[in-house]
């Protein structure tokens, strides 16, 4: 239980520090350049998530193309 307490303690002196440091120009520079990267990030994920499902949907489109062909002739 306390190990949750200090935990909380921890989290809301991180956010009270970060709220400080934030109102500098220095700390408004830094917590600007870390919104960047993490946007940044993000979107890099996002445009890799989008490639690799149209990859499979082009192997799925692929297979159901296989599977027709097949079953064409085997009638």
């Amino acid at each position: 239980m306390t190990k949750i307490l200090w935990l909380i303690a921890g989290v809301g002196i991180g956010f009270v520090v970060a709220h400080q440091v934030a109102k500098t120009p220095q700390g408004e520079a830094f917590f600007a350049d870390v919104d960047s990267k993490a946007r940044e990030f993000g979107s890099a994920v996002v445009d890799g998530y989008k490639v690799r499902e149209a990859e499979l949907r082009g192997a799925i489109a692929d297979a159901e193309d296989v599977i027709a062909d097949l079953s064409r002739r085997s009638r």
